[in-house]
């Protein structure tokens, strides 16, 4: 299996991205990247699979139809990933999903194989948790739009879907992420959840010279032999079945996004992770350090009342 899928090498086809399960090897997660001009549209089949329709850069109105009805939401998106917290929408399994962008843009379709069949659903911007993880060089700031729980335990029940697990992390220039390295390759009850991964890069330019970063995954034991060392640039993907994941680079001057999908067989939708035995001391380190001052970048907007 190929684990770094550089952008320009993406299949033919209507997508930027298309990862299946298929074309993974695995049996869950899913990603596309969808660019569509000034009132364009595009249509597809939900399949097996819920989906989360994501605003990378414009707004789109998205639509749901299936035998149980109708619905229409219309995202005001944003002007780029570095730039704000996206309202989205989710998509149940068995409907047929259209886009259309008045504007154009580009969107991400975050998908997951799914039992059950949840109703379409607005995600407002207002409503994301932004969490800031990490202090010192290891601060980055996480969206988490469609996580299994509210960031920091708090109350709530997070944003539901059947098996899709999906998040935002930006790192600024400089930072490391992702770290200590962690892994969720296990069946561990309460202790560690098996979850394939999905990461999808973007990068913040400076003067119009392009950013880029790198992304460290190791084997975490036999059977679990994942091996990556990559040079990360704007529109590539690295695929985690298993392994170490971590660190995430971005490189001094420019602030690393990716898009992390996740996905896995077990019962219960949870991230549950692994440390790495011989990094997870730096947790400890970080009461003693300030949160970057650079974070976060942006915070969700105030809910409307």
């Amino acid at each position: 299996m190929t684990h770094h899928l550089p952008a320009d090498r993406a299949p033919a086809g209507p997508y930027l991205v298309d990862v299946t399960p298929e074309s993974a090897g695995w049996a869950h997660s899913s990603l596309r990247v969808l660019e569509l001009p000034p009132g364009g549209t595009h249509a597809f089949d939900t399949g097996d699979s819920e989906w989360i329709v994501l605003p990378l850069s414009g707004g789109c109105t998205v639509s749901s139809a299936d035998d149980f009805g109708h619905d229409t939401f219309d995202l005001a998106g944003r002007t780029s990933v570095f730039d704000g917290v996206s309202d989205f929408a989710y998509v149940p399994r068995d409907a047929r999903a259209t886009l259309t962008s008045t504007g154009g843009g580009r969107f991400a379709l975050t998908g997951a194989r799914c039992d059950r069949r949840l109703p379409a659903r607005y995600g407002p911007a207002s409503g994301v948790p932004v969490e800031l993880r990490g202090t010192g060089n290891c601060s980055r700031q996480v969206n988490n739009f469609g996580a299994a729980a509210p960031a920091g335990g708090g109350d709530g029940q997070g944003f539901e879907c059947d098996k899709l697990i999906a998040v935002e992390v930006i790192t600024p220039g400089g930072n490391w992420s992702s770290f200590p390295p962690h892994k969720h390759d296990e069946h561990r009850p309460g202790e560690e959840s098996v979850l394939e991964e999905i990461y999808y890069f973007e990068f913040a330019d400076h003067d119009g010279i392009p950013g880029l970063g790198y992304q460290r995954v190791s084997p975490s034991g036999p059977g679990r032999d994942t091996d990556v060392l990559a040079e990360v640039r704007d529109g590539d993907v690295v695929l985690i079945p298993d392994g170490w994941h971590g660190p995430s680079m971005a490189v001094p001057g420019h602030h690393m996004y990716y898009l992390n999908v996740m996905a896995g067989p077990g019962d219960e939708r949870a991230w549950l992770i692994c440390d790495h035995p011989e990094h997870a001391w730096i947790r400890s380190t970080w009461p003693d350090q300030p949160v970057d001052p650079r974070l976060p970048l942006y915070t969700a907007p105030e809910r409307s009342v």
